[in-house]
């Protein structure tokens, strides 16, 4: 949740059509950093989302889960990166869309842009910054018969907090990094830690896999190959599972709680209709600019693609920094943009209000 003293400006009205600077869609890490190099070159911001609060992936799907390449931070959770995030672009005063797809993009007669949302609110911009992640991010549901009925209330697909599963007795379905990642970080507050996996094999890190097998041989957590075939409970409230491995018997394991980690569906939705020349469903960028097909529009984070692509947070930010001075072009074509550090510059600094030294 996003802090008393870190709230920016929220709408989630339909009202006039609103002009501005720059719109950003997807408020995740690299969209909330793309504010501050906006908000350096005196570049306004309204960012658009489908979440209903800022963060993306980071904060919707492991907000308590360790990231450990941030620069400067040997370990920072997703909400904890968004919360500083927030803090640092607070200065610039972005007005956050939540709940809201950007689901229309035309070229208007005056050279700017005009985005009309599923709700029907409309921007009028100079400059678009898609930064939307790889679209919509859905969980798989695995086809488990009466699945819905325990969802929220003992089947879970993401864990947002994690105190929330403290005392219970968990059952970790999957064999990638989120399965093992999740046996780990929750195995020392649950009253039982179980893992179930089609296969031997797994899909994880090879250190998650050794530390999980570590923990079944000190007998602190089970490991069972199979698949689910049955749950069991009532009122929403799981009591266990029916379980077996290829043709062999069928076998109860007893759990309350169900994490099933069988990936994420990306949608990439509408933006796959504005002519952006995509490339298995990326946007394909410079690496000058950052700029699309389409002078004005950007495309930074893991949406975009070139040569050399890395999909991680910081380089997003990167991307975010050199995309901003070429809007400072589009959004201010009559001022001159001369780079400056906030170490030493006393104009960025006041903007930033902070006092120079």
């Amino acid at each position: 949740m996003i802090s008393k003293s870190q709230q920016q400006t929220t709408d989630v009205s339909v009202g006039e059509p609103i002009e501005t600077d720059a719109v950003i869609i997807g408020a995740g890490p690299v969209g909330l950093f793309a504010v501050f190099e906006l908000g350096l070159v005196d570049i306004k911001a309204h960012v658009v989302d489908i979440l209903d609060k800022p963060g993306g992936q980071c904060a919707e799907l492991y907000p308590e889960k360790p990231i450990y390449d941030i620069p400067a931070f040997p370990e920072i959770s997703g909400q904890e990166l968004t919360d500083n995030l927030l803090a640092q672009i607070k200065p610039f005063e972005p007005t956050f869309h939540f709940q809201q797809r950007v689901d229309a993009l035309q070229k208007l007669p005056d050279g700017r842009f005009q985005l009309t949302t599923d709700i029907g609110q409309v921007f009028i911009t100079k400059v678009v910054v898609i930064a939307a992640g790889g679209g919509s991010f859905t969980p798989k549901k695995p086809p488990y018969p009466g699945i819905a009925d325990y969802e929220g209330r003992s089947v879970f697909y993401a864990v947002r907090q994690r105190e929330q599963f403290r005392g219970k007795d968990i059952l970790i379905v999957g064999g990638g990094d989120s399965a093992l990642d999740w046996v780990l970080n929750l195995q020392p507050i649950a009253r039982s830690m179980k893992l179930l996996h089609r296969r031997e094999n797994f899909r994880a890190a090879p250190d998650s896999v050794n530390k999980m097998r570590a923990l079944v041989e000190a007998g602190k957590m089970e490991f069972h190959l199979g698949q689910i075939t049955a749950l069991h409970g009532e009122n929403g409230q799981l009591t266990g599972v029916t379980a077996r491995h290829g043709k062999g018997p069928e076998f109860e394991i007893a759990c309350d709680t169900l994490l099933p980690f069988f990936g994420l569906t990306m949608k990439l939705g509408p933006i796959a209709e504005w002519g952006l020349n995509l490339h298995e469903n990326l946007i394909p960028v410079d690496t000058e600019k950052f700029e699309t097909s389409i002078p004005g529009i950007y495309a930074i984070g893991d949406i975009n693609t070139y040569p050399g692509k890395l999909k991680l947070i910081l380089s997003g930010f990167h991307e975010a920094a050199l995309m901003a001075h070429s809007a400072h072009r589009v959004v201010h074509p009559d001022k001159t943009l001369r780079f400056q550090y906030t170490t030493s510059s006393s104009s960025l600094q006041k903007k930033l209000g902070v006092k120079a030294s």
